[in-house]
This record gives C-alpha cells, structure tokens and sequence, in this order.
C-alpha cells in the first residue's frame, strides 16, 4: 500500500528552489502522482508555474523512508503559487482540483497527512485577523470530503527573511500570520506548526532556496513523526539530509536514472547500450 500526502498552499509549498542549488534525491520508492497515476519521484514535483523547482515534499518523503525502508509513499502536488486563502475557499477551483486528485489517490493509496504552506499572500493586518476562521473551514471541509478526520496537517511558517527582500514592503506583517499558523496549531487537533528559523531565501527574497526546502522538508517529517510543533530547528538536520543524499542507488535505480538521460538526448545510443549492458550484468 502507498502511504499518501496531499501537497496544499502556495508557491513555497509548490517549490522554487533551484535544483543545481542541491544534490538530487531520487528514490523508486518515492512516488508522485501524475494524471491520476503514480510516477517516479522527479522534481519539480508540484509543477505549478515554469518556475517551480525544488520544495520541501522530496526531503519529507526520502525522511519518511529512512524509517519505512520497505514501504512506498505517495506525493499528491496540488500547490499554486500566488494564492491567498480567499483563493483556496471551498467551492473555488483549488479547493475543488485537491480533492479531486486526493480521491484519485485514495483509489490506490491511503492518505496518511496534509503538508501546508501558505500565508505570504496574506500578509495584512486585516487578513491576519481572519486567517484561523478562514483556515478553520478549508482543513474542516476537506477532511469531512475525505473522511480525513484525524490525519496530521503539518503547517510551515513563513520565513524570517520576508520583510527584509526586496518586496519586504509587502510582508512586514508576516509574524501576524506566523503567529495565527501556531495559535491554528495549538488550537486544532492533529495541527503541527513546523518553524522556517534559520532557512535562507533565493534572491527574491520571497522564497525558500534549495538548501532550506531540504530542511524544512526534514523539520516536515519531524513534526509528523513526534506528532508534536517543532517551534525550533532539528540540532541534527543536517546530518539526516546528509544521509538522505547518501543513500545508494539500487540496481533498478540506476537503470530509470539511465533511461531518462538517453530520452532526454543526453548519452548516445552506443553509450546508453554499453551502460545498460554492464548494469543488467551487475
């Protein structure tokens, strides 16, 4: 069975960290989904814009393998950058398309949490206010449709960096909506409040660069695993990332990982066969 998590929220939860940034992670047992059917982990996985790239969901997923080495997770991209919570209220296209693609995967998997991260689009006083009663009624409604009641919702804070980029005007009141993700945290049921402390941002200043996606992916997985908020950064993250990219690759790995640099033009065929024929001799 594979174990499913549905990907929700805006443009840090899509991922636009950029991959020659990080070493890659690649695992056959790491699935995404893709027209309604499971694929091969490849990022960008939740390819919302041509500018997605690297998000926290592969480091999440390769951390929930180190410790569910026979078992197949399931990634569910439903992310869009640039929408405020007004644009995922129930009834509206956002809403509608994740639980059309979590039912999809509830055919073939079994839903086990929801990864959310969402809130610089909201990033007003008056939007803050209203953050947690809005909130309230989006995770309600799609558990109710899903009858995923009690599966744990991880929700990311927003980073530190925001008000000092380059549109830092725009989100000077990003520590209100920090502060109504934790109080929905401590306040909700099966609610973990996952702290982006320390995480840097590419030059936009608006999103998390590739090596901070990792992280909080790992903090992701923390706080689902402990079933606990994680107010502050893991002492030993970078040690669990650095094992997540030493894993081996296993035989059959290698031959996908093969395949897709002769689909993609990058070996010639004489190349591709050679290779092909020293790993099936492995």
């Amino acid at each position: 069975m594979i174990h499913s998590f549905l990907m929700i929220g805006q443009s840090n939860m899509a991922g636009r960290g950029y991959a020659k940034e990080v070493p890659p992670i690649y695992d056959e047992h790491i699935k995404m989904q893709r027209n309604g059917l499971w694929q091969i982990i490849s990022e960008p996985i939740n390819f919302d814009r041509p500018s997605a790239g690297v998000g926290l969901a592969a480091s999440f997923a390769a951390s929930w393998r180190l410790d569910n080495e026979q078992d197949e997770i399931g990634l569910i991209p439903c992310a869009d950058g640039g929408t405020s919570l007004d644009d995922w209220a129930v009834g509206g296209a956002l809403f509608e398309n994740a639980i059309s693609q979590a039912k999809l995967a509830q055919r073939t998997s079994k839903i086990m949490g929801i990864l959310w991260h969402q809130g610089e689009s909201d990033c007003s006083p008056e939007k803050a206010e209203q953050y947690s009663k809005k909130f309230s009624i989006i995770i309600e409604t799609l558990r109710k449709e899903l009858n995923i009641q009690e599966v744990p919702l991880m929700i990311g804070g927003l980073g530190d960096f925001l008000a000092n980029g380059i549109f830092g005007q725009y989100f000077a009141s990003y520590p209100l909506i920090n502060q109504a993700l934790q109080d929905f945290a401590q306040t909700n049921e099966n609610a973990y409040f996952v702290t982006a402390k320390g995480l840097s941002a590419n030059a936009d200043g608006i999103h998390f660069n590739a090596l901070s996606q990792r992280l909080l992916g790992v903090r992701y997985y923390q706080a689902f695993r402990n079933l606990a908020s994680l107010p502050d950064p893991l002492v030993d993250e970078d040690k669990i990332l650095a094992t997540i990219y030493n894993r081996p690759y296993t035989k059959n790995e290698k031959i996908k990982l093969l395949e897709h640099e002769f689909a993609v033009g990058n070996i010639e065929a004489k190349d591709y066969l050679a290779e092909l024929g020293m790993m099936s001799g492995e």
